[in-house]
């Protein structure tokens, strides 16, 4: 007897693991391992999810709309242009989808976001790994690399896991560089928490150039990672094309609604961003003061790097935090197995976790 066999190369994609959220046998974990929101979702954007609970009988906008027309609002966009998705990451998967096939080619840097890859050869195209700089993406590696082949280029700016990012300047010169045939995706789920002059999301390139699209994401900032949203915005030509591939009513009713809400209050989203920014100071201080090594520091997160003298690696770290109640991620499958990325939580959570940090390293205080 034959049973039914998977399409070649299926059972080759490695699946993806999220951050770890249990420790067994503790009441109070704080989680620091998925870079979610420290402060959770805006009030407003609870109150609307639950506005939708008398009508879960009626099917979503298929559209989003009412969702696009918030987003569109907020940052100065036409809402023609923008596709909402189950998270960015359907978003990603969509243009995968949409530009890429057997015998094609998908570069993405090396530490990037896992799911490139994985999104690349779901679709039957090669992943390309490109070797970054001081864990930066290096626009001179991602052009060597290439090939008549290359369909997609992504460039998570700012990156995860690394907490690095690339100026407007040079992302504009690896667009300029790049053949029109190939789609730039620029995955800026981070950019609420940037300030520098030199930094934007990629929405100029995406509104002027006929062959870049940007990704953004709610689960971050916006604190709502649980409902999984996302959106990307790019030439009508192309989100058009998308819009050919995206799953009916893909974004629940209640999603829709948390999501216009979240986008539009303001007030929470510099709340969160003011305290985002006031830990990342004194993380990266104290952290540095260790003498943990931290390369970038966008992002809602830490990348700290353990030099593994005197027993001090980064899986000991982890193993005496969880002891702790304390979860980070461990980031061996990005490769990079010295490193812990550790997200910014609650006050009292960043307390907890940098004194138990200062315990580890064998701090003492007066």
């Amino acid at each position: 007897m034959t049973l039914p066999q998977p399409r070649p190369g299926v059972m080759s994609i490695p699946l993806y693991e999220g951050g770890k959220s249990r420790i067994q046998g503790v009441n109070r974990v704080i989680k620091l391992s998925s870079n979610e929101a420290a402060l959770g979702p805006s009030p407003k954007a609870v109150a609307a999810y639950a506005e939708r609970q008398t009508t879960l009988h009626r099917y979503p906008l298929g559209d989003s709309g009412e969702l696009r027309a918030a987003i569109a609002e907020v940052h100065g966009l036409d809402p023609a242009r923008i596709i909402c998705g189950a998270g960015s990451d359907e978003v990603l998967s969509l243009l995968c989808r949409a530009y890429a096939g057997p015998g094609d080619e998908v570069i993405h840097t090396a530490h990037g976001f896992l799911m490139y890859a994985i999104y690349a050869l779901s679709v039957g195209a090669t992943p390309v790994a490109v070797a970054e700089r001081n864990l930066t993406a290096d626009v001179s590696a991602i052009l060597a690399a290439v090939t008549p082949r290359t369909k997609i280029v992504f460039l998570a700016n700012p990156n995860n896991p690394t907490g690095t990012y690339l100026p407007k300047q040079i992302v504009a010169g690896l667009r300029a560089a790049l053949r029109e045939d190939i789609v730039l995706i620029l995955d800026a789920a981070y950019a609420e928490f940037m300030d520098t002059p030199d930094y934007d999301d990629g929405t100029a390139l995406a509104t002027n150039t006929p062959n870049t699209v940007i990704t953004r994401t709610f689960s971050k900032i916006y604190g709502l990672g649980g409902l999984r949203l996302g959106w990307g915005y790019g030439p009508k030509a192309i989100i058009d094309t998308m819009e050919r591939l995206r799953s009916p009513f893909n974004i629940s009713s209640a999603a829709q609604a948390a999501g216009a809400a979240a986008v539009r209050d303001r007030a929470h989203i510099a709340k969160a961003k003011s305290h985002n920014a006031k830990w990342m100071k004194v993380a990266l201080q104290r952290l540095r003061g260790l003498g943990l090594e931290i390369e970038g520091e966008s992002g809602n997160f830490v990348l700290a790097k353990f030099d593994g003298k005197d027993g001090k690696t980064a899986a000991a770290a982890d193993e005496f935090l969880q002891s702790r109640g304390l979860i980070a991620r461990r980031v061996e499958n990005y490769g990079l197995p010295h490193h812990l990325r550790i997200s910014i939580g609650a006050d009292d959570e960043m307390e907890i976790l940098l004194n138990a940090l200062d315990d580890f390293m064998g701090v003492r205080h007066g």
